[in-house]
């Protein structure tokens, strides 16, 4: 096998992951019902609810990225014909939309331009404009795309007082933001959230923790058909994870091994310690982009500190700018996305990635590839 090289993991995910995450994964593997492996899930599964603020029973992790969760929340939620009104306020919550519609379902879109959070009175005319049942509200916390935070309380009242499940993608969110899935919306709660491994938890790729809540459980025992996916189908994980341990899937034994190091790392610094650092690495970012002329995409208010988009000042090649980075600094961030290609950089400051230093590292590199004069775009030939 050919040995990776040593990447600073500073763009949309992955981030980082710690050494002692890196050891944990090298673990003998185990069988997926190992006696040893199973307390190890409980283990996860408990650590999880303190991450996600919750006392949801069914609360686990999916064997798949965050797009696995998104999937499962989506697949397992909505039935054919089910109305869902889902926010969009760039890539994953069209994602959102795509996965409604591959299910049968009929998603009513509550659209803003990309770099804007959605405001709470666009998705109560909608709800309002909207006559029968609404099956779920659908939002990302953290949208990964744009950089913005997309502030939850009003909309899950709003969705709660129409008899609407509310469904919350916090994949980049989860560990680096405040999240308090039980206590969001004036103690109202989320009723499905998920996230992703390999950002803000600083575990390794390939996870996706998901928690439901009563609401959405019961919808889940209410359902007509099982769901259309065996593979996500949460009340056959609930069977795997519960006291039954019912044989579901051969589980990625040494991916759980270092989501487990991840998480009690996470517990050892403390929530609000680690939402402090990566407020404090973003803080230290933005500082230094001013310097070197950079603006963000979102208004201060708005703006993801563990996710910074930041725009691309004119006559910049910023394909050029990243090759170069990762090349001569080993140093990755990422491009935009959708209408967004070629307009922004994408920094992540997330898990082992947010850290002070590695933004010092990444400014110093970015001065000396963009220098006085800034690295242009190529000219095309007259």
């Amino acid at each position: 096998m050919q040995k990776p090289p040593q990447r600073l993991l500073m763009g949309p995910g992955p981030s980082s992951v710690e050494p002692r995450v890196l050891a944990a994964m090298s673990q003998p593997t185990l069988g997926h019902l190992d006696p040893a492996f199973l307390a190890m899930m409980d283990s996860i599964a408990s650590m999880l609810r303190q991450a996600f603020r919750t006392k949801n029973p069914l609360t686990l992790t999916i064997s798949g990225t965050g797009t696995a969760g998104m999937e499962a929340a989506v697949t397992n939620i909505v039935e054919p014909s089910d109305r869902v009104v889902v926010c969009v306020a760039g890539y994953f919550g069209a994602r959102i939309a795509d996965m409604v519609r591959r299910v049968g379902g009929d998603p009513i879109l509550v659209e803003v331009p990309w770099g804007r959070p959605v405001p709470p009175d666009d998705i109560e005319k909608v709800l309002a404009s909207t006559a029968g049942p609404i099956k779920a509200v659908a939002l990302v916390h953290a949208e990964t795309s744009t950089g913005i935070m997309q502030p939850l309380d009003d909309a899950i009242r709003l969705a709660h007082a129409r008899d609407a499940l509310v469904i919350v993608d916090a994949v980049t969110s989860l560990g680096g933001i405040p999240l308090d899935v039980d206590g969001a919306g004036g103690g109202e709660g989320i009723d499905v959230c998920y996230s992703g491994s390999q950002k803000c938890l600083g575990g390794p790729p390939g996870l996706a923790p998901i928690t439901v809540g009563p609401r959405a459980h019961a919808a889940l025992r209410k359902r007509k058909n099982p769901p259309v996916s065996f593979a996500l189908d949460l009340r056959l994980l609930e069977a795997y994870w519960g006291p039954e341990r019912t044989y579901h899937h051969t589980a990625p034994s040494n991916s759980y091994y270092g989501l487990a190091e991840a998480l009690e790392l996470l517990l050892a610094e403390g929530l609000e310690s680690r939402f402090a650092r990566h407020r404090a690495t973003h803080e230290r970012l933005a500082l230094g982009a001013a310097g070197l002329g950079l603006d963000f995409l979102a208004e201060p208010e708005h703006r993801l500190p563990v996710l910074n988009a930041l725009r691309i000042p004119d006559g910049v090649d910023e394909k050029g700018v990243r090759a170069r980075l990762l090349a001569e600094h080993n140093i990755e961030i990422g491009g935009g996305l959708g209408p967004l290609a070629g307009q922004i950089w994408r920094v992540g400051l997330m898990g082992g990635s947010a850290r002070e230093e590695n933004v010092a590292r990444l400014l110093t590199a970015l001065r000396i590839i963009l220098g006085a004069g800034r690295m242009s775009r190529p000219t095309r030939p007259s």
